[in-house]
């Protein structure tokens, strides 16, 4: 089997409002523990990367959303898998809930650098924590 074929399609949400963004803390489990990521998650067969992305979006947060254009495709390899995250723009349609997540917060942009993230986020933080006002809203 080819490394291609083993690598994971998975979309992520980057939900900017006024000057903060939404970050959502995994739990104390195997994979990453505690860290905080862009909510978001796998792309089922059959799926547009932005139906997938609106999908984990109403089941992660309880929210609708509406998808912008993507800002970052990144692949990333970990000892025990590898995943290709797309991230998008979007905008909520409600404040987000902790459905799935230990935790969800609002984090101002200048105050990002300061989570801890999972390898495959770290270059998204850097350009969001870098963009000048007014480049991570949909319009």
């Amino acid at each position: 089997m080819s490394r291609t074929t083993d690598i994971t399609e998975v979309v992520a949400a980057v939900i900017c409002r006024a000057e903060t963004v939404l970050l959502c803390q995994r739990h104390d489990g195997p994979h990453l523990p505690l860290m905080w990521e862009f909510p978001g998650g796998k792309i089922d067969p059959g799926e547009s990367p932005q139906f997938a992305l609106k999908r984990e979006l109403a089941e992660e947060l309880g929210v609708g959303a509406e998808i912008g254009r993507q800002i970052a495709d990144v692949e990333h390899h970990y000892s025990e898998k590898s995943v290709r995250i797309r991230f998008f723009l979007a905008n909520i349609t409600a404040e987000p809930r902790a459905v799935v997540h230990r935790a969800v917060r609002w984090v101002a942009l200048d105050k990002i650098a300061d989570y801890t993230v999972p390898p495959a986020n770290e270059s998204v933080v850097r350009m969001i924590g870098k963009a000048p006002h007014g480049e991570t809203s949909l319009h």
